[in-house]
């Protein structure tokens, strides 16, 4: 490795709880007009669909994906994953006003605008320059106001020392600025990977006066980071444990390769490799339509099948 710095490069994807499969795929791909990019299971839990909405191409970076959970909604508050960021245009945020409502407001110097969906999912739609993501050609919205892909993505903690740790020496972000909480409660502290910008950040709410979370419907399950390959993740997962970071050690997602911990707040970080991507076991042009399964889950189809609702 020799001096080389090791770099994250940029939010992977987000995976958040949902406790109403039909409702959460109506919203994001006809509200939003994202594209369901894969349709499939679980992998720890088969009776749960896990979907994937993202960019037109699957594009790494800009997928949201589901666990459908039948769980109560979440509880807000600390030591949580609180807010989903979702690059658009800036000339788009007029369109997307009129579509969801809100008003924008800049925040940390961008105009943006706060949404949730129907379960209380906490979106912000972020103003930011390119890299855009693929437009999908059966969208409902306009190709010119799709959404660009995830990012900045926030987490609320107690304590910002222990989190800062990781995130500074174990996971190589740099801490460029900070800004007041827009929800009233403490101050937001901006780290950034990679070439950073909006699809780079994370940021981090210091918020010692909220009551701890409680994880649930409408709330995020883990946020997800980009190596570009499995060399790539092969190094992230010495280098975290010669850290001595709790781990899973690498697991196998068909679709990408990937790495969980925890940092000290409680929230879990998955290392998530680019590819192989989700054309892996589909055509590109239908992918996302039938369920689509692992090969080590393939000979359960029938079982699986059977216990799922229709999305429609």
């Amino acid at each position: 490795m020799g001096s080389r710095i090791m770099q994250l490069t940029g939010i992977h994807h987000l995976t958040a709880i949902t406790a109403d499969a039909p409702g959460n795929n109506r919203f994001y791909t006809q509200t939003l007009g994202l594209r369901r990019v894969k349709k499939t299971v679980n992998q720890d839990d088969t009776s749960a669909y896990h979907l994937f909405f993202a960019d037109g191409a699957g594009s790494p970076g800009t997928d949201i994906t589901f666990f459908d959970w039948p769980a109560p909604p979440e509880r807000r508050g600390t030591n949580a994953i609180t807010r989903t960021g979702l690059r658009v245009a800036e000339s788009s945020l007029d369109y997307w006003a009129d579509r969801l409502g809100g008003s924008i407001v800049t925040l940390d110097g961008r105009p943006t605008l706060d949404t949730e969906d129907p379960e209380g999912q906490r979106l912000r739609l972020v103003a930011a320059p390119h890299p855009a993501g693929q437009p999908w050609d059966r969208s409902p919205v306009p190709a010119e106001h799709q959404i660009h892909g995830l990012g900045p993505i926030t987490i609320s903690v107690h304590d910002l020392g222990p989190t800062e740790a990781v995130l500074t020496q174990v996971m190589n972000m740099r801490k460029v600025r900070d800004y007041a909480s827009p929800d009233g409660s403490g101050h937001v502290h901006v780290f950034e990977m990679g070439e950073g910008g909006a699809a780079s950040e994370l940021h981090v709410a210091v918020q010692p006066e909220l009551p701890q979370a409680r994880q649930g419907a409408g709330g995020v399950h883990h946020v997800a980071f980009r190596v570009p390959d499995q060399a790539a993740l092969t190094e992230w997962t010495q280098r975290v444990g010669r850290f001595r970071v709790p781990n899973s050690g690498e697991v196998e997602r068909f679709y990408f390769r990937s790495l969980y911990f925890r940092e000290p707040g409680g929230n879990l970080f998955e290392l998530a490799t680019d590819g192989p991507g989700f054309d892996v076991d589909e055509p590109h042009e239908t992918m996302g339509e039938a369920l689509s399964l692992p090969p080590f889950l393939e000979g359960k189809r029938d079982r699986i099948e059977a216990g799922l609702k229709p999305l429609a």
